[in-house]
């Protein structure tokens, strides 16, 4: 029984991590995909670098954006969804060695901000399979 209760403990403790810390770290990711549409405003840009930062920022900004509002619902983040985002980072961390930029302070950004966006993403895709897993593995191991 006690186990039952360690359970449970460590599942309520996994929905609070998703539900809260995982709903600000997808915020901020989505924030980033902000910075990432507007820094060709900001910066010198070719239009190949418009196009690109517009997209994948657009991109990276819907999809943890929709992972945001599932937290919000008490819901897990679709993991599909912010692999997908860490795939876009990891893009927008290349991205400036491939496409001329335009500018130093473009590039820079660009490759900053996909490497958050990578780690975060990633981090947040790994967390939400893991407070999956548990449920469906001791549901097989018990029946």
């Amino acid at each position: 029984m006690s186990d039952t209760t360690v359970n449970t403990e460590t599942n309520q403790d996994r929905e609070t991590m998703n539900t809260d810390a995982m709903q600000w770290l997808s915020a901020l990711v989505a924030l980033i995909g902000l910075y990432l549409v507007a820094s060709p405003f900001l910066f010198e840009a070719t239009d190949a670098a418009y196009w690109n930062d517009t997209l994948v920022g657009t991109a990276i900004f819907l999809l943890a954006g929709y992972n945001f509002y599932l937290l919000s619902k008490n819901r897990l983040a679709n993991v599909s969804i912010a692999s997908l985002a860490a795939l876009l980072g990891l893009w927008a961390l290349v991205s400036p060695a491939v496409i001329e930029m335009g500018s130093n302070e473009l590039a820079t950004g660009t490759a900053i901000s996909g490497l958050l966006v990578a780690i975060l993403s990633a981090y947040n895709a790994y967390a939400n399979s893991k407070a999956d897993t548990p449920d469906r593995a001791g549901a097989g191991a018990r029946g």
